[in-house]
């Protein structure tokens, strides 16, 4: 890939000071959740993410919204993904949220429960079973790969659900702010379990949490409410993805229209802050991305302006801003409304001052997918400098080590 020519943004309003939840932004480029491998094996966050994420966050009044992370070990289900349920945990995040602070930014902690989509090989490793609404598999090879090591998925109970909404997840709100985040974001998307518990494609239930549209939401809204009493809805996000068909989520294809589905719960958050309760933003995954995967737009099933229609508040979308640039028609068509958050996801990867070459005009650096996933220092904190200046071998060694403290 050769670097992106880009139109200085810094005149544009994607430069205009906006206010979410308590806070206020001086941009609205953000970085949105980018899965990557380099917490510890105990899922505590490492010294790399610490200089990942202070170096993303320079451009003052940023808003940096986490990699996905786990609320529990049952709700784990990859390897060196990080981990918001432990003291240990929320004081190694504090090293990283005193960072951005001191940078003068803001940053969300986005919570994360695999649910069906966890490594059944990885779950029996630490004695534990996948978990989702039903005993529904992302696929046949995923049901092969769970009988084969004898760890089918199961159905969670009801009671077992209403342990995550008072339990486990209120201990990860409590954690995240003891370890100084701005926000929390409740990851329901791309086909994990709340997501799973949303749709009709994966929730059977015939309980009080699944068949009508008000029960397959019952669990996202019960939680919202009650983490609204820990850490105040103003501090709230929730991600979306209406459109996506990633892990065999049917979305369009399925016999409920999403429209029905996430109309029904974007109104009841919209309810809830006609109430003075609304949460501090929704971030809705655009239809020209499912997951990691661009969507080509003969592809595209529908739009999200329905959301915008409804919610009042604080918008964030992301899906492949960059494809129009270097004029980023698209971007400025919407954050025209003066209320939508924009996020760039694989550009920040390789461009840790990717707001201030927004803000300027200058080049993009091009990512390179195959670091995504490695564990390796190089292609994480490496892009900032010259690239002849990178030995990879060496960044090879570099893994994640324990942050240390500098006090």
């Amino acid at each position: 890939m050769s670097a992106v020519k880009i139109s200085p943004l810094k005149e544009t309003e994607a430069f205009s000071t906006i206010k979410v939840g308590k806070n206020t932004l001086n941009t609205k480029i953000v970085y949105p959740p980018t899965t990557r491998f380099r917490a510890l094996d105990d899922h505590t966050p490492s010294d790399l993410q610490l200089q990942y994420y202070g170096d993303r966050s320079t451009f003052p009044g940023t808003l940096l919204i986490t990699e996905g992370t786990f609320v529990s070990q049952q709700a784990s289900g990859y390897p060196n993904v990080p981990g918001i349920w432990t003291d240990k945990h929320a004081k190694a995040w504090k090293a990283i949220t005193d960072k951005v602070h001191s940078n003068g930014s803001f940053i969300s902690t986005q919570l994360w429960f695999l649910g069906r989509v966890a490594n059944a090989e990885f779950m029996k490793a630490h004695g534990l079973s996948p978990v989702s609404a039903s005993a529904t598999y992302e696929s046949d090879a995923a049901k092969e790969a769970a009988e084969a090591v004898g760890n089918p998925i199961r159905a969670l109970t009801t009671q077992e659900i209403k342990d995550l909404v008072y339990k486990t997840y209120a201990n990860a709100a409590q954690k995240a702010m003891d370890a100084g985040f701005d926000y929390i974001e409740l990851h329901a998307a791309h086909g994990y379990l709340l997501d799973q518990f949303l749709q009709p494609c994966t929730n059977q239930r015939t309980d009080e949490y699944g068949g009508s549209i008000e029960n397959r939401a019952r669990f996202i809204l019960e939680l919202i409410d009650h983490l609204s009493t820990i850490v105040g809805a103003d501090k709230i996000g929730i991600r979306i993805s209406p459109w996506a068909t990633f892990q065999n989520m049917k979305a369009h294809k399925d016999t409920v229209h999403p429209l029905t589905t996430f109309s029904y719960l974007v109104h009841e958050l919209q309810q809830r802050a006609d109430k003075g309760q609304g949460i501090a933003y929704i971030s809705v995954v655009e239809p020209r991305v499912s997951g990691i995967v661009d969507v080509s737009e003969e592809d595209q099933a529908g739009d999200n302006k329905f959301v915008s229609k409804i919610w009042k508040g604080v918008v964030l979308k992301a899906g492949n801003y960059s494809y129009d640039a270097p004029e980023f028609k698209t971007l400025k068509e919407d954050i025209a409304d003066k209320r939508t958050l924009v996020g760039f996801s694989r550009y920040f990867t390789s461009n840790p001052d990717l707001v201030h070459k927004l803000h300027d005009g200058v080049d993009l650096t091009p990512y390179d997918r195959n670091t995504f996933y490695s564990k390796t220092n190089y292609g994480y904190n490496t892009y900032a400098l010259a690239p002849e200046k990178v030995d990879k071998e060496e960044e090879d060694k570099k893994v994640a080590q324990p942050i240390v403290s500098e006090a």
